[in-house]
This record gives C-alpha cells, sequence and structure tokens, in this order.
C-alpha cells in the first residue's frame, strides 16, 4: 500500500518507520527543510511542503495514494490536508494534540476515517506503567499487529456470548470492551456481548476479514 504521512516529527517518524518495514510505500510531506532531509536520509521519499498545500500534497501522490496521515501538531494544518485527501478518495486519519474533548471529536471525527490522539495514548501507557502494567509488551505487539475496534451489530451470533469465549483466529486478542456510550475497559469473565457493544482487538492485518466474520456473522 502507498502511504502519504504530513508531518515528520517523532509521531510521524515513527509511524513511517513501521509502514515502511511492514513493505508498505511511505511518502512524507513536512514544511521544514530539516526534516525533509532526515525523511530522505531515513530513505523515504520526501516533498517539502506543509499540510494545507494542495500542491504539495499532489506531487507527494496523494491521488493515487491509499492512505493519508496527517500528524503534524498543527490540527488546522492536519484537518485540510485530510480534507484534500477526501477529494481523492483517500482513506484518512486525524491526528489531535488537544486534550480530549467531546466537542473536538465530534467537530472533526465525522469528516475523516479514523482520529488519534497521542498524547492520550501516551499517558494511558504511562499510567499502565505506574499500576505496574508492561506497556513495552503491547507497544510490540502492535508494530508487527493491527490495533481496531469493532462494533457489535444487532443480530450479531456472538450476542450473548462471554467475551473469554470467543474462538478468534490465530492471534486475534480482545484487550477491552465497553458498552455502547461507555468507556472502554478490560473485560471480566462474567462480561456477556450485546448489541452495539465495541471490543478493540490486535491482529493480524490479513486475518481482520475472519475477525469481522466471527463477530458479525
Amino acid at each position: 500500500m502507498r502511504f502519504v504521512i504530513v508531518g515528520y516529527g517523532r509521531v510521524g517518524a515513527r509511524t513511517a518507520a513501521i509502514a515502511s518495514a511492514e513493505g508498505h510505500d511511505v511518502v512524507i510531506v513536512d514544511n521544514d527543510r530539516q526534516r525533509v532531509e532526515n525523511a530522505r536520509a531515513d530513505g523515504h521519499e520526501a516533498v517539502e511542503g506543509g499540510g494545507e498545500d494542495e500542491r504539495a500534497l499532489e506531487r507527494a501522490g496523494v491521488e493515487t495514494a491509499d492512505s493519508l496521515a496527517a500528524l503534524t501538531p498543527d490540527l488546522n494544518a492536519n484537518f485540510t490536508a485530510c480534507m484534500v485527501a477526501n477529494n481523492h478518495d483517500c482513506r484518512t486519519v486525524l491526528r489531535i494534540d488537544e486534550d480530549y474533548r467531546e466537542e473536538i471529536y465530534e467537530t472533526y471525527a465525522g469528516d475523516v476515517d479514523e482520529v488519534v490522539y497521542p498524547e492520550r495514548m501516551g499517558a494511558a501507557g504511562a499510567k499502565t506503567a505506574l499500576l505496574g502494567g508492561d506497556l513495552n509488551v503491547l507497544g510490540d505487539l502492535t508494530e508487527h499487529l493491527t490495533a481496531t475496534s469493532l462494533e457489535i451489530p444487532d443480530g450479531a451470533p456472538v450476542i450473548g456470548r462471554r467475551v473469554v469465549e470467543l474462538e478468534l483466529p490465530d492471534r486475534a486478542r480482545v484487550y477491552a470492551h465497553g458498552r455502547r456510550r461507555e468507556p472502554m475497559t478490560i473485560p471480566m469473565p462474567k462480561t456477556e456481548l450485546k448489541a452495539g457493544d465495541r471490543l478493540a482487538l490486535i491482529a493480524e492485518q490479513t486475518s481482520l476479514d475472519d475477525v469481522k466474520s466471527v463477530l458479525h456473522g
């Protein structure tokens, strides 16, 4: 697959490294010349320009890209880049650095495919470490697997079954569960699935269709 990544800071560089290591084609767009040079030195194709610069995105090949991730600290630039990508039927991922607030999510989430909060994820990891959990294990896993969330639809064959009883494809694991409109937590042994529940999973990209088949029928 071909990815355009806007922003080559810590988040963008790490994302690009992982995607490239998995065999995907990565093109970097950044308005800082030094970062563009850093990206090229790391082996990536790179274009100098901002996320709000449609011509820079076109030079990066957004019209033929499978996905665009706008990962700069500038929310407005990220959103503009995603809107340009939407015009080319490209999957869009928007980074938000502001403290998570429902109104921010509602403002942007409807226009992009995914919203990511690096600071929020980092804070959650720090809390896990404080409580004695090993976040590095999850980090190692998610660099090689795909983290996703799925909603249980009405009539799904797994409704009424306990989360711990789910028989998922090899290496697919449920790590969180949430009722409709409620936060996700670690599922308890007696937690039964209901329509509208959400499951957060880690799975190999190639097995996602099989996972959806188990959960959705």
